[in-house]
């Protein structure tokens, strides 16, 4: 049996920040995203955004995936950890989508990310910030999205949308 189907989703979320005019938003989607990657990417393509939509997912405090949409046809996509997919539905989805090979057990003894590290460069994270952040074995999912929410500037906005979960 799996983390999968021994986790009941309790503390997983997923939400979506946006740039209108001047000032960031962040909204909550629905929890069922956090197993969904085709339908976290359907969500982040109907918001519309100066900056592109970004979607930032937590899972049972083992990983975190970052997507950003901008446009029709521009999508970025990054797995906090490779060896979740070992685990985990949503983390194989995303290696798909990325066309990497899902890691055996003996492939992978580390953290290691996938996909686009500069998924956020443009904003003000780079890719060695985004790599460190994914790396840090202290910090669980929530508080790296949240880390990031702060350097980019819209972390009042996602602590307000986190609290809505009680």
């Amino acid at each position: 049996m799996t983390e999968l189907e021994l986790d009941d989703g309790a503390g997983d979320f997923a939400a979506v920040a946006y740039r209108e005019e001047d000032y960031w938003d962040v909204d909550l989607l629905p929890v069922a995203l956090t197993r969904d990657l085709k339908g976290l990417l359907h969500a982040l393509h109907q918001q519309p955004s100066i900056s592109g939509a970004i979607g930032l997912v937590s899972v049972a405090d083992d990983f975190f995936i970052l997507a950003r949409v901008y446009g029709r046809d521009n999508v970025s996509v990054f797995l906090s950890d490779i060896t979740a997919s070992m685990d985990w539905k949503i983390a194989r989805d995303v290696l798909e989508y990325l066309d990497i090979d899902i890691p055996d057990d003996e492939d992978v003894d580390q953290v290691l990310p996938a996909g686009d590290m500069s998924i956020l460069a443009d904003l003000g994270l780079d890719e060695m910030e985004l790599g460190a952040l994914a790396g840090d074995l202290d910090l669980y999912p929530d508080e790296v999205l949240s880390s990031i929410a702060e350097r980019l500037g819209f972390h009042a906005a996602f602590q307000r949308a986190l609290d809505a979960l009680g």
